[in-house]
């Protein structure tokens, strides 16, 4: 680690490595004992890993990595499923949902699993999990809830909440509704019958041992709470954790301030302190409304990954976490193209502006070389005017215009070349719609077509470009390029939106391009 490198990241404004000194504030001289500073992500294996899941995780890892340019401390990260908890409702995109029924509100392990691959419901979500995360590179440590429970890793932070039960009981029921006060507990046992998670009134009978009282089906129960016989409300649950694991970072969504809070409290009573975090906004869809899982309106992660790579997903989650951003397929375009702007960029910087560079983050500062020979938007251009039916080797055919890359020089361009043909086939193809062109914008593509006649193959964008210029200043005016513009990509490209039009006649080719201007007007003149 260089010293200038250190210096910078002391002082950026990067929301990374302003999380990161949060860190160092809170050990100034180090953890006690040289311990590892440790990263939380938490995860409910009640469905299967998602968009939010990889968004936690990245981000976490943005700070830790963070952190570690800022010092020579250890770092963890532990990625914790609670598999303990009991099945509220049956997930609607699992199998044999009429099994999972009879098992609600029994811990997530002592369910079948239903798609029969693995020992319970939450190992095979939990496996889930681990090839998710694994399949991102993400270097953590996986823990289980149940495991912790029951294997007694918990039970002296355990002790500690039924030792503060009634301080504990004083932070929540205020936070709680008149109906639910009457039943709360902080502690929830496992029926010794049904093995259900029970929501019941818990009376603390021996702290120090660990036994609770509590009815079960009408019948008075004494049983530990330790060894896995009882859990914890997750609120209370949460502080524990931090309390018994040490946590020392966990972020999480802004609809869990006031949890975040109650937790936050609950640890000071076990005589833990708080993690720092911080509370990122939530995804919006088309419309503006907060993604949910359950009307199905948000964006999954194997959908962008379809019609874009990775880094371009890590790109679009580091900007503004403390914003509502949207979520969908039309904003994976421009992603992809700023992504790579802000690539090519990052190497000639001064490490000061390097390190406020989205890019830094998501290559944890190891940002590859390399500048993309085409803009994917001039690539998306290129695979409509081809069709629904383009292969890769038919633009590959018209990119040997444009570039010197190939396939097998180029994998990045390639991987982009299939994301462009996914993106047109499965988004773009059923909604273009090419206008005719009204007398103005004819006169102007006749214009446009002649001069494209007396220009070689070979003419260079610029110069394609900067006839469209002209010919658009003396049909509509300096003022009304952006109608010229607008109409050129409504008649030849079928969308209100388009490339520089030099670029793509280049890319296109100049024959083809006359081609696609007499399919406007209606006629031979681009023979």
């Amino acid at each position: 680690m260089t010293d200038d490198l250190r210096q910078a990241a002391l002082q950026s404004k990067a929301w990374p490595f302003e999380e990161a000194r949060k860190l160092l504030a809170r050990y100034p001289d180090g953890k006690p004992g040289g311990a590892p500073i440790l990263f939380e992500t938490g995860y409910g294996p009640s469905g299967l890993p998602h968009i939010g899941t990889f968004n936690e995780v990245l981000r976490t890892t943005m700070v830790r990595r963070a952190f570690e340019v800022l010092s020579d401390q250890p770092t963890r990260l532990i990625a914790f499923s609670d598999d303990m908890d009991g099945l509220r409702k049956v997930p609607d995109n699992v199998p044999n949902g009429d099994m999972l029924a009879a098992h609600l509100g029994r811990p997530l392990t002592a369910i079948p699993d239903p798609f029969g691959t693995h020992d319970s419901f939450a190992a095979h979500n939990n496996a889930m999990l681990r090839a998710f995360l694994d399949r991102f590179g993400f270097d953590y440590e996986f823990l289980s809830a149940t495991e912790c429970y029951r294997s007694g890793r918990f039970d002296e932070a355990l002790k500690g909440v039924l030792r503060n039960f009634d301080a504990i009981m004083a932070v929540m029921l205020p936070t709680l509704r008149e109906e639910r006060r009457r039943t709360y507990s902080p502690i929830l046992p496992v029926s010794p019958t049904s093995g259900v998670v029970l929501q019941v009134p818990v009376e603390v009978i021996d702290a120090d041992a660990g036994i609770i009282a509590f009815e079960d089906d009408g019948q008075r129960v004494e049983q530990s709470a330790l060894g896995g016989l009882a859990k914890l409300q997750w609120k209370v649950d949460w502080a524990m954790r931090w309390a018994a694991l040490g946590v020392d970072y966990e972020m999480a969504g802004k609809d869990l301030i006031d949890s975040v809070v109650q937790s936050g409290k609950i640890a000071r009573v076990l005589g833990a302190r708080p993690p720092e975090g911080f509370n990122y906004e939530m995804f919006l869809d088309e419309k503006g409304e907060k993604i949910s899982k359950s009307k199905g309106n948000g964006l999954s992660l194997d959908e962008w990954l379809r019609y874009g790579p990775e880094e371009s997903l890590a790109f679009y989650i580091y900007r503004e976490p403390k914003k509502a951003k949207s979520l969908h397929v039309g904003l994976i375009p421009r992603a992809i193209d700023d992504y790579w702007q802000f690539r090519a960029n990052w190497h000639d910087q001064p490490v000061e502006q390097r390190l406020g560079n989205p890019v830094h983050h998501v290559h944890a500062g190891a940002v590859p070389p390399g500048q993309l020979a085409v803009p994917f938007s001039l690539l998306l251009n290129l695979v409509g005017v081809l069709g629904a039916g383009a292969t890769p080797d038919q633009v590959w055919g018209y990119l040997a215009n444009y570039t010197d890359a190939r396939a097998d020089t180029d994998p990045d361009l390639d991987r982009l070349v299939g994301h462009a043909i996914a993106i047109h086939r499965d988004l773009v193809a059923p909604t273009l719609q090419r206008r005719a062109p009204d007398a103005r914008e004819a006169a102007a593509l006749r214009a446009f077509d002649e001069k494209l006649a007396l220009m070689p193959d070979d003419a260079t964008a610029e110069a394609i470009q900067d006839e469209v210029y002209e010919i658009g200043k003396a049909h509509f005016g300096k003022e009304g390029l952006r109608d010229w513009f607008k109409a050129l990509y409504e008649t030849l490209l079928g969308s209100s939106q388009g490339p520089r039009m030099g670029s793509f006649v280049r890319l296109y080719g100049i024959a083809n391009s006359r081609r696609l201007i007499a399919e406007a007007l209606g006629s031979g003149a681009g023979d």
